[in-house]
């Protein structure tokens, strides 16, 4: 061990000084940002995980020796000094916090070298992310990353004295598991001692924390890691954390009230951001029929508006009058600074906005005084129909019309997206504002074409609302779920609901989903057996902590708070990861790899 660590205790962290400290001796550790020499006397930023602490370097103090040592010393390497802190009297550096003093140092020790960075360790730099991920380590000592951990760390454990005070047990679960039939697809792994197979890593710990409440838990939670082997986008990572809760004895209204004072007291603590509750909601139907997503944005209004009954029958305009025919539907949004929107942004910029999810092009119209229309759409429409139009929309002098007419899922997906390009444009969306909605009453299943058969909206456990039960075998279309979504700025942040605690509603949820009795046994036999023994109404919620984190810090990414994330080809830059292991190994496991063939 170093002889400099044995004897000289770390008393201060970077920083930590202010002018009071001023005549303290003291010790720091830390890794040299900057190197200056000012005619012999040399400057060094010292940088810790809190900040930053200059050092000064005098070649009178303690013969020198600090001070020739101090002359050699490069960004990165990793030091500890020791020495006085003084006051920088006129110099002092407001862009720090402790810019007022630095440490006179009479001490000082390399603990390990490093060679030129592959980039700046500054906040404000235009290093690939690629190269940023493979030197992760590096890209960490950034404060604008190295704040966002230390970020997660008091959320943490803010969360978990929230859950403690109200009455929670913090309980683990398994990490390999049963795979199931629902959700994404899992992510598998082999067993060497039951050759052929396989466990699988939870996606969620759903059936778990079930069994607790049967087990008379009463009230579980648990920050958990959950993995699922699913195509990437920009907020998703193959593994990833959330606050998982589980509660017996509770109603819809239980569980909205508890966090709806979980965010408010971290939006307060972290933020200095007062949350209005009880936190509004909002349907599923009105979300969808309003704004086209389950998960709005309502930090400002530009609401859609269908206009399919009011079209019917009246517009000769092809493409509405090919989708009406078709069984579609035609909305539209209404934005009322028109002029802000190109004629290039109307022919490309905003067409291609939509076109991912499907939509053939957006229709439009400006309107002119009178409330004439000028574009494509205004000479299928006649007057009164156009008077009409104006009305249904709230359609003024200089406003702009965006038509979408296709399915249903296409209109709404395409809608809500340029819904939202058009509010970055228009400037609605102000900086540090904030709107919490709860999203209720989704439908309990949605239709797979492909399969030609239901799937779970949320997952097979879910209760329907308790008086359309009856409605499971007749007409599962139309029936709702007691599941619920919590939705801030846009983001889901988590969904939740009520579960199935009766063994012949969970068979009866099974056969709307198509899943056959011996499938059914094989994947969830042990879950209804544990049903008939006296299961306690429950429900509960898990929220995504990597979205949490990433709406508190600001972080355009995921991955800016998590320590060490996956590409969008789900690869660890920094291991290489998944990697290829030796052929001992698969045979151990009783695996060939179609590689291998």
């Amino acid at each position: 061990m170093s002889q400099f660590l044995a004897t000289h205790k770390r008393d201060h962290r970077c920083g930590d000084f202010r002018d009071t400290h001023v005549d303290e001796e003291v010790t720091v550790y830390g890794w040299v940002d900057s190197y200056r020499d000012h005619g012999g006397v040399i400057f060094i930023d010292l940088r810790d995980r809190t900040g930053i602490v200059q050092l000064r370097f005098e070649p009178w103090v303690a013969e020198g020796v600090a001070h020739g040592l101090a002359d050699k010393l490069r960004p990165e390497w990793a030091i500890g000094a020791r020495g006085k802190v003084i006051s920088r009297g006129e110099n002092i550096n407001p862009k720090i916090p402790t810019g007022a003093v630095e440490v006179l140092c009479d001490t000082l020790e390399v603990f390990s070298e490093s060679p030129t960075p592959p980039f700046e360790i500054k906040d404000d730099l235009d290093t690939a992310e690629a190269i940023r991920l493979k030197y992760r380590f590096l890209d960490l000592r950034r404060n604008a990353l190295s704040r966002n951990f230390q970020l997660r760390s008091q959320v943490y454990r803010q969360t978990r004295n929230y859950f403690a005070d109200h009455g929670f047990l913090e309980i683990e679960t398994p990490i390999l598991a049963n795979s199931t039939p629902e959700g994404a697809r899992d992510y598998l792994v082999p067993s060497r001692v039951h050759p052929g197979s396989f466990y699988a890593l939870p996606q969620s710990p759903q059936q778990f924390k079930q069994l607790l409440m049967m087990s008379g838990m009463d009230r579980y939670m648990q920050i958990c890691r959950c993995f699922r082997d699913e195509d990437l986008r920009a907020d998703r990572q193959p593994e990833f954390t959330q606050l998982d809760l589980e509660m017996s004895f509770v109603s819809v209204d239980d569980i909205r009230a508890l966090l709806d004072g979980y965010v408010r007291g971290v939006w307060r603590e972290v933020l200095g951001v007062e949350v209005p509750t009880p936190v509004p909601s909002i349907t599923y139907a009105e979300a969808m029929d309003k704004y086209g997503i389950d998960k709005p944005d309502l930090r400002y209004g530009l609401p859609l508006t269908d206009l399919t009954e009011l079209l019917r029958g009246r517009i000769e305009f092809r493409i509405f009058k090919g989708a009406l025919d078709a069984g579609g539907i035609v909305k539209a949004l209404y934005l009322p600074e028109g002029k802000v929107f190109s004629r290039k942004d109307l022919d490309k910029v905003i067409p291609a906005e939509a076109a991912p999810f499907g939509a053939k092009g957006i229709a439009w119209a400006r309107v002119q005084p009178g409330g004439s229309w000028s574009g494509p759409v205004a000479k299928g429409v006649d007057d009164a129909l156009r008077g009409e139009l104006n009305d249904a929309l709230g359609a003024e002098e200089g406003g702009l019309i965006l038509f979408s007419a296709d399915k249903r899922s296409v209109v709404n997906a395409a809608l809500a997206r340029i819904r939202g390009v058009a509010a970055e444009r228009l400037g609605l969306i102000k900086p540090n504002t904030w709107s919490f909605v709860w999203v209720t009453d989704f439908p309990m299943f949605e239709y797979d074409e492909d399969e030609q058969r239901y799937q779970a909206m949320h997952h097979p456990f879910t209760s329907p609302r308790y008086d359309e039960i009856d409605q499971l075998e007749t007409d599962p279309a139309g029936v709702k779920a007691l599941a619920y979504d919590l939705v801030v700025n846009g983001v889901e942040l988590g969904g939740g609901s009520i579960r199935i605690h009766r063994s012949d509603v969970q068979h009866q949820v099974f056969r709307a989903l198509g899943l056959s009795a011996e499938e059914v046994d094989e994947k969830f036999g042990f879950f209804i057996e544990a049903l008939r023994y006296g299961t306690p109404p429950h429900g509960g919620i898990a929220l995504g902590m990597d979205r949490l984190l990433m709406l508190l810090c600001g972080a355009d990414s995921l991955r800016d708070v998590i320590a060490f994330p996956k590409t969008q080809r789900a690869t660890d830059m920094l291991t290489g990861s998944p990697n290829q292991v030796d052929a001992k190994q698969l045979t151990d496991l009783s695996i060939r790899t179609v590689v291998d063939d």
